[in-house]
């Protein structure tokens, strides 16, 4: 199989270049190329770091585990419960492909199945994909909206419910394709348009979960965000009873326009399959290399390491931080996401601080790298003082999203730990 898909940019459509693809029964192939107009245009960037601007065909290796495609678009691929609505829906309309006669036998998906089946109008980022037909990639179904508004958010709940549970009807899948299937992650979630008409997430509870997980998020994006981090608008609203947490997306504009997203492993060059531990200082180094405002978003970083230590964030890794496109290749930190309270974990980090403090989620750690961070101690200790005033206030926070006190204790042990003891003398 060989396909040839153009890359664009931005609600205005601009054209970046083309994405060339190349399957020989398990083996796939891709090469990125700049459109020679992207690359005379006064205003043109590299998407990815790894992608410089120059002209002819770039290629890309997959590891074993890793995406086929160059990783600014592997940014925007299905991944997790994405895929799981996706291979659902490939197996329901196979079986009613044999019902009727019409299977003409199992042919698997492939990356660029996987990377087409996310819908243009709620794909991550300003990257947008037009196939061989001239038509920007839609997973929905002819004559019905793409993102459905906040008032079909219990039809959503349902659905994810049905998928989640094994039951879930042609239906189901068809009205979860392309509205369940742009974002990361494992949990179930639907890309929604909210009250203000921005587009938003909606992360609905698992029938797994053991306690109350989607309360226990916006009460972490209520914390950082009274603890001076630039975190993601999230609220929490109710579906059936059921408690949901309502992100707004942040790579969308108040007009509806794109803004260019790249994930943290990507401005980094880390291979998304690859098995090496990665490290704040990392991050560091990309952001003093391609940052916009590098005082200010290595500032941010360091408070942001200090609240997951604070809180029990501890599945921090590099897809879980991201960056905006701000002019000509250069970056900002983008808003704080995913970030939650872990009480049942072992308290290390995915991200290390740094090499030499391995994972260990310590105030000893997060303040042995001050100076990597170029941030003096008195401003170390205000920073640390502010988010420790915040997080102090976790019960009272709780209970103004009307957590009851069951709610509460189940979040206890990863906000009341010896850490914040040693925050408060640092």
């Amino acid at each position: 199989m060989k396909r040839t898909i153009e890359v664009y940019v931005g609600t205005d459509a601009r054209r970046v270049g083309t994405l060339h693809y190349d399957a020989v029964g398990a083996r796939e192939h891709s090469a990125f190329a700049y459109d020679d107009s992207w690359l005379k245009a006064a205003d043109s960037f590299a998407i990815d770091p790894a992608l410089p601007l120059v002209a002819g065909p770039q290629f890309h290796r997959k590891s074993s585990e890793g995406s086929i495609f160059p990783s600014a678009i592997a940014d925007t691929e299905p991944d997790g419960w994405a895929k799981r609505v996706i291979l659902r829906d490939h197996a329901k309309r196979r079986q009613e492909a044999r019902r009727i006669g019409q299977d003409s036998g199992h042919i698997p998906l492939n990356g660029m199945d996987f990377l087409l089946a996310v819908d243009d109008s709620s794909r991550v980022g300003a990257l947008r994909f037009k196939d061989e037909a001239g038509v920007f990639c839609q997973a929905f179904e002819a004559g019905r909206r793409s993102v459905p508004p906040l008032v079909e958010l219990g039809h959503l709940l349902s659905a994810t419910r049905a998928v989640e549970t094994e039951s879930e009807t042609a239906a189901d899948l068809a009205y979860l394709r392309g509205r369940g299937t742009s974002l990361g992650g494992m949990r179930p979630k639907c890309t929604v348009v909210d009250l203000d008409g921005w587009l938003a997430i909606g992360k609905f509870p698992s029938v797994q979960d053991e306690r109350p997980v989607t309360k226990g998020e916006v009460l972490a994006m209520t914390l950082a965000r009274a603890a001076g981090i630039n975190a993601a608008e999230t609220r929490l609203v109710e579906s059936n009873g059921l408690p949901v947490a309502l992100i707004r997306r942040f790579d969308r504009t108040a007009d509806g326009g794109r803004l260019m997203y790249i994930s943290a492993a990507t401005l980094l060059g880390a291979d998304s399959g690859g098995t090496r531990d990665h490290f704040y200082t990392e991050i560091v180094d990309a952001i003093r290399v391609h940052g916009a405002d590098t005082r200010a978003d290595i500032e941010e970083l360091w408070r942001r390491m200090a609240f997951s230590i604070l809180i029990s964030n501890v599945d921090d890794h590099l897809h879980n931080h991201g960056f905006l496109h701000s002019h000509r290749g250069q970056w900002r930190l983008a808003p704080a996401f995913d970030i939650n309270p872990f009480p049942e974990r072992v308290r290390e980090l995915k991200t290390w601080i740094s090499e030499e403090t391995g994972p260990e989620a310590t105030i000893e750690a997060l303040l042995s790298v001050i100076a990597y961070f170029r941030i003096t101690p008195a401003r170390a200790r205000e920073i640390l003082g502010a988010v420790e005033n915040a997080v102090s206030k976790w019960r009272e926070a709780g209970r103004a999203l009307r957590m009851s006190d069951r709610d509460l204790e189940q979040f206890a042990e990863a906000f009341e730990h010896p850490e914040r003891d040693a925050a408060r003398q640092a």
